[in-house]
């Protein structure tokens, strides 16, 4: 399954970006989606997750200034993300997986399929 990330870019402090990720070959109404992020020098974390069922996880440090929606119209999950810091500069990347089981939405090795990521940067 291909996966396409986008809406990446150059943002100062305090901006918003909103990310989108998407499929030309699979809906993704029947996928769990990931959002994920990794920093230089660091490992792939998570950022947030919604499931098949429509719930919604996010981690902490992106708690509030975050929100995710599935745009079925566009077949897009995207990530909408507000009050920008430099702490969240990194490369952003969508995965979904459509038997994964919800205890395991955090983790990425779960995920079969994952797009290109797109860069983030957030300037101080």
């Amino acid at each position: 399954v291909q996966l396409q990330a986008s809406g990446g870019g150059l943002v100062q402090t305090g901006g918003s970006l909103r990310l989108s990720c998407t499929s030309p070959e699979v809906s993704l109404d029947y996928y769990a989606i990931g959002w994920f992020r990794q920093a230089p020098g660091q490992g792939r974390e998570l950022v947030a997750t919604v499931h098949k069922s429509g719930t919604t996880n996010y981690a902490d440090s992106v708690k509030g200034r975050v929100a995710l929606y599935r745009v079925n119209a566009k077949n897009t999950v995207d990530l909408q993300m507000n009050s920008l810091k430099p702490d969240d500069t990194a490369v952003y990347y969508c995965a979904a997986d459509r038997s994964i089981i919800s205890g395991q939405l955090t983790t990425p090795r779960a995920y079969d399929h994952w797009g290109q990521g797109t860069l983030v940067t957030v300037s101080s």
